[in-house]
């Protein structure tokens, strides 16, 4: 279990996307996305074309990263994505936001 933490702690440290103009860390500091139990992003309010692009991007990436851990630790997709989204809330910065029953809150 303590593997499959570090692991998805790495996944989500080393998730850049420097082929869009915004970054993700640009996006979440100005509140257009946030994290979500299911450990994937959404948007916060209407994406733009690029916000959603951004998403579809780093949520395409992670899919890919919690199916190769779920194989590897011969556990379910879903309880790799749900944990990522624990943790992904849990490491969240003061000000961002994340979704909780639902809705969005300011952490």
């Amino acid at each position: 279990m303590k593997t499959i933490l570090a692991i998805i702690a790495t996944c989500l440290l080393l998730m850049a996307q420097p082929a869009y103009s915004i970054d993700l860390k640009a996006a979440k500091a100005q509140g257009a996305v946030g994290e979500t139990p299911s450990g994937y992003l959404a948007a916060v309010g209407t994406p733009s074309a690029e916000i959603a692009a951004l998403i579809k991007n780093v949520n395409a990436q992670r899919k890919a990263r919690y199916q190769e851990i779920a194989a590897r630790n011969k556990t379910s997709l879903k309880a790799v994505e749900e944990l990522a989204g624990k943790k992904a809330i849990e490491k969240s910065q003061a000000g961002s936001y994340i979704q909780q029953g639902g809705s969005w809150k300011k952490k």
